[in-house]
């Protein structure tokens, strides 16, 4: 396994006191520089709230997170984020929107519009710069999210259940998409998901969540080929792995045949 680039240390978080809701207890995980990290468990098991957590927009309630080895006290320096919902702004095109995160750094936009129309045609967008996001339908703009992530070139990336809203073909679609561009760029990425196909199809590694309040129960390191194609759902080894999740999550009472 790659050395540690995001330790966490027992981390904990409750929510409204000593007296409040427990969501995650005592989390202990490395994850290396480059690796695709999904995150994997039933809703309400605290895996938004550790992706928030590695974000630095919430603070543990105990134990330590670094970045690097440097603690992690805010949103670290290029970090991307992608949430479920594509938060594009409906009074700027889709080129505009791509570069919010330019804006936001104080950054001039103009040095930064070469790299946003690359990205841009990476995920079949490139006709659509000047759209506004009205035009176009949650795929498109879930693509023009993740390119507003990148923007940055971002070494951490954080997604939380990017296309959990989506239809099942334009979700196959925007894994494939995704997996590519992880592919080029490397960026070491924390994917949170309900789906135990989706996980399996983009991570080098799974990291399973049980009920509230959240605990690491397994933490698979995925033996399939690093590039893949939705062809490789069929594949024995594949569907080995989601039958085991899908067994675990039974014996945790979340499946019921």
């Amino acid at each position: 396994m790659p050395s540690a680039f995001i330790e966490a240390r027992g981390v904990s978080k409750r929510f409204g006191g000593a007296a409040g809701v427990l969501a995650l207890d005592a989390i202990g995980l490395e994850i290396g520089e480059g690796e695709f990290v999904s995150l994997l468990g039933p809703s309400g098991c605290g895996k938004s709230t550790f992706l928030r957590c590695l974000a630095g927009l919430e603070t543990p309630s105990t134990g330590t997170l670094a970045l690097e080895g440097r603690p992690i006290c805010g949103p670290p320096e290029a970090l991307g984020i992608a949430f479920q919902r594509d938060a594009l702004l409906d009074w700027f095109d889709i080129l505009e929107n791509v570069l919010l995160p330019a804006d936001f750094g104080g950054k001039r936009k103009a040095d930064f519009v070469p790299k946003a129309r690359e990205l841009l045609q990476m995920v079949g967008l490139k006709d659509f710069a000047h759209a506004y996001p009205a035009a176009l339908s949650g795929g498109m703009r879930q693509r023009a999210a993740i390119c507003r992530s990148l923007l940055m070139d971002p070494r951490l990336l954080l997604m939380d259940e990017p296309f959990g809203a989506l239809d099942a073909l334009t979700r196959d679609q925007l894994n494939v998409d995704l997996h590519h561009l992880w592919l080029r760029r490397r960026m070491t990425t924390v994917f949170v998901t309900h789906s135990i196909s989706e996980a399996v199809f983009l991570s080098s590694r799974i990291v399973v969540f049980s009920p509230r309040p959240g605990r690491i129960v397994e933490n698979v390191v995925l033996d399939l080929p690093a590039e893949r194609r939705l062809a490789v759902k069929e594949t024995p080894e594949f569907l080995s792995y989601t039958r085991h999740f899908r067994h675990l999550f039974e014996t945790m009472g979340l499946i019921h045949d």
